[in-house]
């Protein structure tokens, strides 16, 4: 069996990475899907294919809609989530990610620290794992193939 598992969260940090290689370094069939990791592209995805916008809202409209796209059909075809909130950077889109993987009947796991707890704690209640590192995340998918 072979999973492919979505990655939401910021797109700030490695962290992406490093779920990447402990996953490799257990030789876990998993391919890895996300959203946009380049955030120049993702902005101005909008106005590359349709045109310049007449202004900063309509460029953010036109690009979130390419976006939202792109995350809704990965994540779709993904059998997993993987959502992480993580500590420097605003979370809404974790927040929608994670939202949108329960809407969708994906498998969840949520990774957040222990401070988080009370501001996520209906989705970490929606969530099939909630976890407070990656290294316990990789352990959970370690876990689906024993």
């Amino acid at each position: 069996m072979r999973l492919t598992v979505y990655l939401a969260g910021e797109i700030h940090s490695s962290w992406r990475e490093e779920v990447k290689m402990k996953v490799a370094a257990l030789k876990l069939p998993i391919d890895f899907v996300g959203p946009m990791e380049d955030h120049d592209r993702s902005d101005n995805i909008g106005e590359d294919i349709l045109g310049k916008q007449p202004n900063a809202i309509a460029k953010d409209a036109a690009a979130s809609g390419f976006n939202n796209l792109r995350t809704e059909l990965l994540m779709k075809q993904a059998d997993l989530v993987i959502a992480l909130f993580g500590e420097k950077y605003k979370q809404w889109n974790t927040a929608m990610d994670a939202s949108a993987a329960v809407a969708f009947g994906k498998p969840l796991i949520l990774i957040r620290k222990e401070e988080h707890h009370h501001a996520l704690k209906e989705l970490s209640r929606k969530a099939n794992a909630t976890v407070e590192t990656v290294d316990q995340a990789v352990k959970a998918l370690h876990y689906i193939f024993e």
